[in-house]
């Protein structure tokens, strides 16, 4: 695995800017327009393959590179030729929070999808908002989902040490304890092997490069497999 290096401790001053906000408190849950329709989408009705919904911020939506060059599509690609292959739907918009994606996620599962990822929180961290609520927001989207027939795989975030021990161990409890509490699998860091690594990461710092974004799709297929089958 590669070291972290010092450049990680410049996240908290960066990312809420590379991810297209910089409000300092929850914003308000208010509903979000649904996505233009891509390829994949206008494809999806004809499919008897599953559907999985990817619901994240900038690095599930690929910031700084194409859509094809995201860890979803390239999910969707490495799963094409084997035992599960599956339609992706990205739903990562850049700059997204927890309630950002509550507010949206009646409307991600209107296409009944059969597995939901749920990548949501970062943007909370390094914001500060209150744990709290943001496992309050995780939990909803979770049983909206299941609500919705979908199997959910959750995603864990970490934050850099600079935002103060007690805040940290906070944040980051949130993903092992709802992942206990409501019994979904839990990815534990998608950023691993990538997350301050200047060789994997953009001029930002911040946000994969392609070869990072193939690190991510190794780290979430291993646990989304056994959903599909």
């Amino acid at each position: 695995m590669r070291r972290a290096l010092p450049l990680l401790l410049l996240l908290p001053l960066l990312l809420p800017i590379a991810c297209g906000g910089e409000p300092a408190a929850e914003p308000s849950p208010t509903p979000a327009p649904p996505p233009a329709a891509t390829d994949t989408d206008a494809d999806l009705p004809g499919s008897d393959l599953p559907r999985v919904v990817f619901l994240g911020d900038s690095l599930t939506a690929g910031y700084g590179l194409s859509e094809e060059q995201a860890f979803p599509a390239l999910l969707e690609q490495a799963f094409a030729d084997g035992d599960t292959p599956f339609e992706a739907s990205n739903a990562g918009i850049s700059g997204d929070t927890s309630a950002g994606g509550l507010s949206r996620v009646d409307w991600v599962l209107t296409g009944e999808p059969d597995v939901v990822v749920v990548a949501l929180g970062a943007n909370d961290g390094l914001r500060g908002i209150d744990p709290e609520a943001t496992e309050e927001n995780l939990r909803r989207i979770v049983e909206r989902s299941r609500a919705a027939g979908g199997r959910v795989l959750l995603v864990g975030m970490r934050l850099p040490p600079n935002y103060g021990a007690d805040y940290v161990a906070r944040f980051e409890a949130i993903y092992p304890r709802l992942a206990n509490e409501l019994d979904v699998p839990l990815v534990p860091f998608l950023l691993e092997g990538v997350g301050g690594d200047p060789e994997l990461n953009q001029a930002d710092g911040i946000h994969p490069t392609a070869e990072g974004q193939k690190i991510l799709a190794e780290t979430v297929g291993g646990y989304l497999g056994p959903l599909l089958e």
